[in-house]
C-alpha cells in the first residue's frame, strides 16, 4: 500500500515505515502528525485518485527531527554593470517516518494528539480576557514660538586698540 501526499508545495510517494525529508512543519521532534492532503492511494492494485484531494484520507507520521539543509550560495551578476550580489541560504527541513496510511472512512486504533489539536484545546479551555483600552493622555498645548535673539555686537579686539593707543602716544 502506498500513497501520494502533498506538503510544502511538493508531492511524495510514501509507504508505511518510509522516512522522508519535507519542508519545515510546525511540530516538535517526537510528536505525531497527520497529513490530510492526499492525492492518491493504491491498496494492492486498487487505486483511488482524488479530484484534487481524497476526502477523509490521511497519512500518520512521527516527527524524527528538525534540521537544516546544506548551505547554498546564490550569486547574481549583471555583466559590464559592476553589479554582483552573493547571499547564502539554508532551508529548514523536517524528517518524518510514515507510520500509517488511512483511506477515507478508516480510523486509526490508537489515536495520537496532533500539535494542531493541542493549540485548539488551550484556546478553548482558557479564553484570554481582553485588556481594557488605555486612556489617552490629554494633548499638550503647543508652546509659542521663541523670539529670535538680537545678534550680538562684535567686541573690538583689545590688542589693536592697545597698539593704536601706543602709536598715538609716541607721535605726540
Amino acid at each position: 500500500m502506498y500513497a501520494v501526499l502533498k506538503t510544502g508545495g511538493k508531492q511524495y510517494k510514501v509507504a508505511q515505515n518510509d522516512v522522508i525529508i519535507v519542508e519545515k512543519l510546525a511540530a516538535e521532534a517526537g510528536t505525531s502528525i497527520e497529513i490530510e492532503e492526499i492525492l492518491m492511494i493504491d491498496n494492492d492494485g486498487v487505486s483511488t485518485v482524488g479530484a484534487p484531494l481524497i476526502e477523509g484520507a490521511r497519512v500518520a507520521a512521527d516527527v524524527l527531527e528538525q534540521k537544516r539543509a546544506k548551505k547554498i550560495t546564490v550569486f547574481k551578476k549583471k555583466r559590464r554593470q559592476n553589479y554582483r550580489r552573493t547571499i547564502g541560504h539554508r532551508q529548514e527541513l523536517t524528517v518524518l517516518r510514515i507510520t500509517d496510511i488511512l483511506d477515507a472512512g478508516e480510523s486509526k486504533k490508537p489515536k495520537k494528539v496532533t500539535p494542531k489539536v493541542k493549540e485548539t484545546v488551550k484556546s478553548e479551555t482558557a479564553p484570554k480576557a481582553k485588556a481594557a483600552p488605555k486612556a489617552k493622555a490629554a494633548p499638550k498645548a503647543k508652546a509659542a514660538p521663541k523670539a529670535k535673539a538680537a545678534p550680538k555686537a562684535k567686541a573690538a579686539p583689545k590688542a589693536k586698540e592697545a597698539l593704536k593707543s601706543k602709536d598715538s602716544v609716541t607721535e605726540e
